[in-house]
């Protein structure tokens, strides 16, 4: 399935890849699990040799609604259930924050939800900070909370998030509620000062110029053409480079015209929304997968104008 989404909900505007129910006004949890067809429970199964022998230390994480097999995982491995990770966002919806996007990825391995805080300014522009949550099923990792700007309707939207947040939060569910509070307190603490140290960052860079000249040599760093490179590559190359120096005119990037600002956003633009021209039968795959899942372009960029990473 495109973008690798199982199945999602989302709130209002359409995802580019078009999947999931939408509606058109934020869910209380209870909802937005069954809109996000996570309403379903993981069991721990014992895993068997083609023998019949048990394998010990070992359980097969599968899925109520089909039984599907998720992932092996270790017996001492402990199940956090989607309900889990609900109960954990629900600890939020007191300060302000409304569920934005939830969903399955990978048939169910991993499974996660957005959360949009009340709007705030950087560099004087408006911005809406999200809190996304992730968890996997299969074993392959933890729970997580962290702060973005980036509004997760994909597995490659969550992966740009995960690599560009400086600050996140994982924990184990217990069912703990006064711990779940508390733990939500800190993911609150962790998300303002992200949210104050990109009010720093967006500041500086929106202050600092950036002409044409020197942003067509970042380009030519971040999307190199070999000299044993076809006519065709070359071509490719220099749409892309074309595409982001339009992107730095679009009315929500050109207020920051010819600054390093502008010019990080104008990448982030071009990474996130623009669409190439021929779309073959699988380009989302390919675009989203290769550009977005590594996402070097927008890591460059963030490298070339100053932004430690």
């Amino acid at each position: 399935m495109s973008a690798e989404v199982e199945t999602m909900f989302y709130v209002r505007e359409v995802p580019w890849h078009g999947l999931g129910t939408k509606v058109e006004e934020a869910p209380t949890s209870k909802d937005a699990l069954e809109l996000a067809g996570l309403d379903w429970e993981i069991n721990g199964m014992p895993v068997y040799t083609s023998d019949g022998e048990q394998i010990e230390g070992y359980q097969a994480n599968t899925r109520s609604s089909d039984s599907k097999v998720l992932g092996i995982v270790s017996s001492k491995y402990q199940i956090v259930q989607n309900k889990d990770a609900f109960d954990f966002t629900d600890a939020l919806v007191d300060e302000g924050m409304t569920y934005e996007t939830a969903g399955s990825l990978f048939g169910g391995k991993k499974i996660w939800l957005l959360g949009k805080m009340p709007e705030r300014y950087i560099a004087g522009d408006k911005f809406e900070p999200y809190i996304c949550f992730t968890n996997t099923h299969d074993g392959t990792g933890a729970v997580r909370a962290l702060m973005t700007p980036v509004r997760v309707v994909c597995n490659n939207t969550l992966n740009m998030a995960l690599q560009s947040a400086t600050r996140a939060w994982s924990t184990v569910h217990r069912g703990d509620i006064e711990s779940k509070m508390r733990d939500a307190r800190l993911t609150l603490e962790l998300a303002d000062r992200y949210i104050v140290k990109l009010d720093e960052t967006a500041d500086r860079l929106a202050n600092a110029k950036m002409s044409e000249g020197e942003m067509k040599a970042a380009l030519d760093k971040m999307i190199p053409v070999a000299e044993n490179a076809t006519d065709r590559q070359k071509r490719t190359a220099e749409k892309a480079k074309e595409e982001i120096i339009i992107c730095t005119l679009r009315p929500d990037v050109a207020q920051f015209l010819n600054t390093k600002w502008g010019f990080l956003n104008a990448v982030s633009d071009y990474v996130g929304h623009s669409e190439p021209r021929r779309k073959t039968q699988n380009w989302q795959e390919n675009r989203w997968g290769t550009i977005m899942t590594v996402h070097p372009l927008l890591t460059q960029a963030a490298q070339l104008v100053g932004v430690k990473q």
